[in-house]
């Protein structure tokens, strides 16, 4: 419980309360009015889609992403990226944002298949799926990686809003109604760590840890998916969660020469917000060595 009375202490110094759900998706956020005084940093993610910027950013997360899924083939000695990948990402030219970014995009996704061929290859036969699937997987592995990537999606949400920063207005996703397209962007950069983990957890996982659920699909359609058993998916979350805290070999911004994942997002929106608003000249985001 949390009174008004605290509400209101938090609005008096410019503090941003968070509603989150127990399992930390954040369902709600109440502003100061002084959080409008942050227009400047807006009005620079606006801005930045009709520049250079706007190109330069969606080359830089496409790059980030490849090398954080080339240290995860590295370390479970699946075969590496193609250089040449790279090469294209940074030669990719286009008449106009909207068309670089299908073009990036295509880049991207056709090495993620190449990927996640890989890393589906280090399961059980009898639970390897066929392909990457998102939205509604059937198969209990794909919806292993989406419970932790829709778990890595809340904590860039909030990192994201204590920026100031407007997480429906990204560069490399389309924007589009009720698409988070910065926060789908800056996933592009932690996704690895994701998948670093869940390999880690679950890559000895075979049928008896699954199990089938009824749902609804459509007017009159029903259909079974396959999910972790609920002891064992509570345990992945719990310890997914406390995941967030484990350190890395990153320096933060002001002191200290290690900091936990969590603080390293957090981070890494400020930092992103300083390059929009001109004060940084170059946007590098930081990716942690895996372990």
């Amino acid at each position: 419980m949390v009174s008004t009375g605290a509400l209101t202490t938090a609005c008096f110094w410019n503090i941003d309360v968070i509603v989150m759900t127990s399992r930390g998706r954040p369902v709600g956020i109440i502003k100061p009015l002084y959080d409008d005084a942050h227009v400047e940093t807006r009005c620079a993610q606006y801005e930045a889609l009709r520049t250079d910027k706007c190109v330069e950013i969606a080359k830089t997360l496409v790059l980030s992403k490849l090398k954080g899924q080339d240290q995860v083939l590295k370390k479970y000695g699946l075969r590496r990226l193609d250089y040449s990948v790279y090469e294209e990402v940074k030669s990719a030219e286009a008449g106009d944002a909207a068309r670089l970014r299908n073009k990036l995009t295509a880049i991207e996704g056709k090495a993620a298949r190449k990927y996640f061929n890989q890393i589906f290859s280090l399961f059980d036969e009898s639970i390897r799926p066929e392909k990457r699937r998102t939205y509604k997987a059937f198969d209990g592995v794909n919806n292993i990686f989406n419970l932790g990537y829709k778990t890595l999606t809340w904590r860039i949400h909030v990192a994201l809003t204590k920026a100031h920063l407007e997480p429906y207005l990204g560069y490399l996703h389309e924007i589009a109604f009720g698409r988070p397209s910065l926060i789908c962007d800056f996933m592009e950069l932690y996704r690895y760590l994701i998948d670093d983990y869940t390999l880690g957890y679950a890559k000895n996982f075979g049928l008896k840890d699954f199990c089938f659920k009824s749902e609804s699909f459509g007017a009159n359609k029903k259909g079974k998916r396959q999910y972790l058993n609920e002891k064992i998916q509570n345990e992945y979350f719990s310890s997914l969660n406390a995941h967030f805290k484990t350190e890395v070999n990153i320096p933060r911004t002001r002191i200290g020469k290690k900091q936990e994942i969590e603080s390293l997002i957090s981070e890494e929106a400020f930092l992103f917000a300083k390059y929009l608003r001109g004060e940084k000249t170059r946007w590098e985001p930081r990716i942690a060595k895996l372990r």
